[in-house]
């Protein structure tokens, strides 16, 4: 059963180019669609790994026999027959868009059905890997524009920069300006296959104020979910800093490289800070999986169905139990990350620093359908180990700081740094 966690839509504060840490590449999005100069996250469910369902032809049950779907057809037929613009009556949009709106109706955000390229896009953001040109992307002025290049990316051989502004794409099949573009527009159009080329068409504002054109070659981008640092103490000790921006499929290898590196540290690392800002969520296998690290035994999560329960235990790793840590996060940390986040709060002690987090308190089954498409059920719900359901409230924090977006300090790691020296 692939089980998740997903945020819905929040709009914080945020610096003026929108936001290295919402991670929304032009190879895939990781969990945000941002409009204007707002922040929109959209969750990435808590699930496990999707399973394909077989779904029989069979004629209308018998329980819904006195279901009328006359007027569904007479609404269909009369948009046929008169819509203004008959090439966009296209019946597999129109059916698509009726599973849309049945799942739509339960009033549940994270119960929803995905045509099958959002199916393939939310498959894709939690492998870590996507085709694209790799540019983290943002707004400045309400203009699309590059936070920042990835690392060996064709972005960054081609030359482009943080802070340029993206005023128009054209490929094979496009061609047209960003005026207006949402962050998923942009996603669709920039990227493509491997191999293939897109031109885009920048402004760089401090010394090219006159457009250019880059012609990019679509590449393989592949995003790490778990990085680590060093940070120097002020006792002249180190600390280990792990970052988690979700919890995809290449989260425990990466994380089980970062736990090697820090045993293998000498002198000893004083402790961990684990980084979990802006973290939308992934499986339910992977948040009990890093909390397994921490804790040696116990309980880790609860979840509570519509018929039965299950406790998830730790699994006995607990590498990383042996040393003090202080937890980082904020309002765009939701799901697996609140799971991981109150369970070393609930079961070591650990100090949450930063803001509070999202409220996402409960799990999705995803479905593979026959013809690619997604469904992603609410399930259940998943309770701390001291019995929190956080869903719509979150879990507040022991130690309440916020980055000043100018300084090029981290006031909140800063902060992390203190507590943990306590």
């Amino acid at each position: 059963m692939l089980q998740w966690d997903a945020m819905p839509n929040q709009a914080p504060q945020a610096k003026q180019v929108l936001i290295a840490a919402l991670l929304v590449l032009l190879g895939g999005v990781v969990g945000y669609k941002l409009r204007g100069n707002e922040n929109i996250p959209i969750l990435t469910p808590l699930l496990s790994k999707a399973r394909v369902v077989k779904v029989e032809n069979t004629q209308q049950p018998e329980e819904y026999k006195n279901v009328d779907f006359g007027q569904f057809w007479d609404v269909w037929k009369i948009l046929e027959q008169t819509y203004l613009e008959p090439e966009k009556v296209q019946p597999n949009e129109m059916v698509n868009g009726a599973i849309q709106g049945m799942t739509a109706s339960l009033g549940d955000p994270y119960t929803v059905f995905l045509p099958p390229e959002e199916q393939k896009r939310s498959e894709e953001d939690l492998s870590g890997a996507f085709y694209g040109v790799g540019i983290q992307l943002g707004y400045i002025d309400n203009i699309l524009a590059v936070e920042t290049p990835l690392k060996g990316s064709p972005a960054e051989q081609a030359g482009i920069k943080a802070k340029d502004l993206i005023i128009h794409v054209k490929d094979s099949k496009i061609d047209t300006d960003t005026t207006g573009w949402s962050l998923s527009e942009a996603v669709d159009k920039i990227r493509g296959e491997r191999g293939s080329k897109v031109t885009l068409t920048l402004i760089r504002r401090d010394d090219k104020p006159d457009p250019f054109e880059v012609t990019l070659v679509r590449d393989e981008i592949i995003v790490p979910s778990a990085e680590l640092s060093y940070v120097d103490l002020s006792n002249g000790q180190k600390a280990a800093v792990i970052t988690l921006s979700r919890f995809g499929e290449r989260t425990a290898a990466e994380l089980n490289t970062a736990i090697e590196s820090i045993r293998q540290q000498s002198p000893k690392v004083a402790g961990i800070i684990l980084d979990m800002r802006n973290n939308p969520g992934g499986f339910l296998d992977g948040a009990v999986d890093v909390g397994s690290e921490f804790i040696r035994d116990g309980v880790i999560v609860t979840q509570q169905g519509r018929s039965s329960g299950r406790d998830y235990i730790a699994k006995g790793n607990a590498r990383l139990a042996e040393y003090p840590v202080e937890v980082v996060v904020n309002g765009g940390s939701a799901s697996a990350a609140e799971i991981v986040a109150g369970a070393l709060r609930d079961r070591r002690g650990a100090k949450l620093i930063g803001e509070k987090t999202f409220g996402k308190g409960t799990v999705q089954d995803a479905l593979r359908l026959p013809n690619g498409a997604g469904l992603h059920v609410t399930i259940a719900k998943w309770i701390l180990p001291k019995g929190d359901w956080i869903q719509t409230t979150g879990i507040p924090v022991d130690v309440e700081v916020k980055d000043d977006p100018n300084t090029p300090a981290d006031e909140v790691l800063l902060k992390a740094q203190e507590e943990l020296l306590k």
